[in-house]
């Protein structure tokens, strides 16, 4: 692919913890191109959301590059075109990479239209009429907007995972992240947050997400990445990763979860 199609890339990324003694993530290279389904599989302890984290930088790397639109986010300063040293605004970067958690993270004392329009006014400057608008659209386009005036408390699991989702969308990000948003979930919610997964990456949306849900990962991923001991063992199409497994890991976790 050409580098224009690089949306991030990852480049020997380390993160270790106890003076070095654990190796969360060891030597991972990977890039993400604009429009990718990126689905990150693994045991649990792999380094999925380590990896997933380190991308807005919620957790910081102790080696290692993430290069999202020519700018190493690790680092402090970078060299503008004009060849002049900037200061890294990683609030900027995140700004355009929504994140989606396990947990809603939702303002229980706002209502869902307050919790969608809260960082685009304060963040972006959007004006308050503007973001309503937004969020109302979004909210139908999701099956909720009678519930832009309810309380967090009042809602489903699922249904404050899609406010989550769509919260995101708010800020009109070029790449979604996904912290293992279903699990968390009652087993009957599930299909609906990942339905409105599956919307978002029709539209072409570029999405990184980590999951134990392998009907998902097989069957709406374009890209699929097998960890194990904070290790890239294997990476390849849906086809090549659940039919033709080459890494005996690999192999050994799919025996275990299909």
């Amino acid at each position: 692919m050409a580098t224009s199609d690089k949306l991030i890339q990852v480049k020997n990324l380390k993160k270790y913890y106890n003076k070095g003694a654990l190796h969360a993530l060891d030597d991972v290279s990977v890039d993400i191109n604009r429009g990718d389904v990126m689905v990150v599989i693994g045991p649990s302890g792999s380094g999925k959301s380590t990896l997933l984290r380190s991308l807005n930088l919620l957790e910081v790397p102790t080696d290692g590059e993430i290069i999202f639109h020519g700018i190493d986010i690790t680092k402090k300063t970078f060299t503008n075109k004009e060849g002049k040293t900037e200061k890294v605004n990683i609030n900027l970067h995140r700004q355009k990479m929504g994140m989606v958690f396990q947990h809603f993270n939702l303002f229980p004392h706002k209502t869902i239209l307050d919790n969608m329009t809260l960082a685009p006014i304060k963040v972006l400057g959007m004006d308050q009429k503007e973001a309503e608008e937004k969020a109302m659209a979004l909210l139908k386009r999701v099956g909720l907007e009678d519930r832009a005036g309810a309380y967090p408390i009042q809602l489903s699991g699922g249904q404050k995972q899609r406010i989550a989702i769509v919260r995101a969308l708010m800020m009109e990000p070029e790449v979604m992240l996904f912290d293992e948003p279903t699990s968390a979930l009652d087993p009957e919610m599930v299909g609906e947050v990942l339905e409105v997964m599956k919307e978002l990456a029709r539209d072409g949306m570029t999405m990184v997400v980590v999951t134990h849900e392998m009907g998902f990962a097989r069957e709406v991923g374009n890209r699929v990445l097998f960890m194990a001991d904070g290790q890239l063992l294997e990476q390849g199409t849906p086809e090549e990763i659940f039919s033709t497994p080459k890494h005996h890991r690999l192999q050994d976790f799919l025996a275990k979860v299909l």
